[in-house]
Order: C-alpha cells, then structure tokens, then sequence
C-alpha cells in the first residue's frame, strides 16, 4: 500500500501495479476482527486491514461546518435500508418539509442553513487533511464535497419533490444555481488548502440514466461543474468526479468539463470507459460487480476481474475498485478469493 503509488496513478504517471480502493470494507466486522485480531471498532484493526488488501486511496468528502443541514434548517431524511450485517444502520424516513414545488423553487441554501465564514472552513478543511495524513499515513485521502447541485437538491427535498419541481426548468435552474454557488464557496475554500485531490461528488443520475431531460444535465448541471472546478484546477489540484447511476451519455462532457478522474459503478461499462477516457483520465473502478461477489459463481468473479486486468493495463491510470461497495453479506470465503486474485494479479 501506498499513498504515492496512488498519486502516481492519479498523475497518470507509470507504476509497477493497479492501485487500490475498496468501499465499505468497515461493515465487515468479524472477518476484521478475524484478519486483524483487533476489535472493529479500534482504528487499528482498519489500519491492519487496509495493509493486509493493498489499499492505497481513501474516498473521502467533507461537509463543511455546516454540514448537517437538518440542524440549521429544513432538510429531508429519506431514511436507510439495511446495509450492516446487523441492521443497526436502519433508518426510518422522515416526512418532506417542502409542501409544494414553489416551496422548493424558493429555496436558497445560503439562507436556510448559513454559509460558514470562509477562513475558519480553510482552517477546518486543513486540519482534516493533516489529521488524514497522521492517522493514514500509507494511503492518500482525499478531500470532497458530497450534496454537491443535484445530490444537494436530493439532500434539501427528498426525490418526490425534487422531480415535481424539476418539471419546470427555468424555475429549477434557479434552485441548482443557488445550490451550485453554495458548493463554490466549499470548493474555495478546498483550493486554498494542501490538499492534492478533490472528490466532486454528485449522484445526478439514477441507475438508469437520466432523470431530467439530458440538455438540463449539459446546459444547466455541468456548466456549472467546470465553474466549480477553476478554482481547484488553478490551485493545481486534481479533481475526480463521482456519481452513482449510470451517467455514460454524460462521461465526455464531464471529462471535457475539467475533471481528472471518473469515479463509477459498474453499470457504466469498463471497457467503454477504458476505450475513451484510457489514455487520458484516471478511471477508479472494475468491471466487477457486487452482487456478483455475494451470489454468482467464482468463475463469473473471475472473468470479469480477468476482463478488467486486460483493460486497465492498457490504460494510463486505474484505481482498481468494485465501483457498487463490499456489502457485509459477501461471505468470507469469497472476501480471500477475490483479494488472494487480486492481489496476484495486479501487477503492470
């Protein structure tokens, strides 16, 4: 493991393997304490982990000051399925605040929930990354912003109410651009810190593609990204960018918009995102599939790992990842299966 084996890779400079991430490694609690014989919850057992599967990057983002919107203002809990083996992460949904679409369309983050004085979000940004480096040393953490203009509309509205104001678009795009400003001022203050990389974060689609009318995604959405972007970049930072869902028909306008990297799930293909973007944007993610890990057979894992390897060494730059999590009801056997593999075969 190696926090610059990872910022090579982000550089896109030549390394002697694929980096590594994985996500949700955490809710695997008894095959940690197994492996590592330290308790789940000691950040040691983590650390133990994180050497004993080669990881190089943490996915990281950080709200703010303000980051827990529900406190300052009206905010929506869609609630949480069960994730944890143990189903303590459920959680119930609460009900929407915003009663009409013209509650929504007179929305402004910056009123509800306050902007946090720019200096001391430097200085709180910076402490987080120096306290990454100190508790991380061997990986490289990145910095973030996670409700960015349509996961921060998600996170204000809830989806029903979203979608009902999203039906008329110029009301709307007043709503995003309030929310897009918001992120700037977040974005700002990131570039004014040392941190190397930035996590965009914007779930602003679903797993079937879009779900507003695509000239919104390219003349309101991602307009908007480049703007958050100019500041990172001149600061000389790397910007990945990352949503959930199937955002295939929007890759090239994000990579051209100014991100670095593409951070996906594996219902964006891999090889379509190797045959595009391999020669010149960081690709995080593989072609294997969760659901596969937990339930299809080895030999379906395998191929699939097998196809990826292929891929992503042709590419300049891959941070290997099964892009839809490590669920905790993949068994432990398989858990070995797919590092063992893994691991074995990585190399450049």
């Amino acid at each position: 493991m190696s926090r610059e084996l990872a910022l090579d890779t982000i550089w896109l400079r030549p390394t002697p393997r694929l980096a590594h991430t994985e996500y949700s490694l955490a809710y695997h609690k008894e095959y940690i304490r197994a492996k590592t014989g330290f308790d789940p919850s000691d950040p040691e057992a983590i650390r133990r982990l994180n050497q004993l599967w080669g990881i190089d990057f943490r996915w990281s983002t950080n709200g703010g000051l303000h980051a827990d919107w529900a406190k300052r203002g009206r905010a929506t809990d869609m609630g949480h399925a069960v994730y944890a083996a143990d189903g303590s992460d459920r959680r119930l949904p609460r009900r929407c605040p915003f009663e009409t679409p013209e509650e929504v369309w007179a929305f402004d983050p910056a009123a509800e929930y306050g902007l946090p004085d720019f200096q001391e979000q430097v200085a709180a940004y910076e402490d987080a990354v120096r306290n990454a480096r100190r508790n991380w040393p061997e990986q490289l953490t990145t910095g973030g912003y996670y409700p960015t203009i349509v996961s921060g509309a998600i996170q204000a509205f809830g989806w029903e109410m979203l979608l009902l104001a999203a039906a008329d678009r110029r009301k709307m795009e007043t709503v995003f651009d309030r929310l897009f400003r918001f992120t700037l001022h977040h974005m700002r203050a990131w570039a004014e810190t040392s941190v190397e990389v930035v996590i965009q974060h914007d779930d602003f689609v679903w797993s079937q593609g879009a779900f507003m009318r695509p000239d919104i995604y390219r003349k309101v959405i991602i307009p908007r990204f480049a703007e958050l972007w100019k500041p990172l970049r001149a600061a000389g930072k790397k910007v990945l960018f990352c949503s959930d869902g199937d955002f295939t028909q929007f890759a090239a306008e994000i990579v051209a918009a100014g991100a670095d990297g593409l951070i996906f799930e594996p219902m964006n293909d891999f090889a379509w995102m190797a045959e595009r973007f391999g020669d010149s944007t960081l690709l995080v993610g593989s072609g294997v599939d969760c659901r596969d890990l937990a339930f299809a057979p080895w030999e379906k894992v395998r191929a699939a790992m097998d196809r990826t390897f292929a891929l992503a060494r042709k590419c300049k730059g891959v941070i290997w990842a099964v892009g839809n999590h490590l669920p905790a009801n993949i068994p432990d056997e398989r858990m070995d299966r797919y590092i063992e593999y893994l691991r074995a075969n990585w190399g450049r």
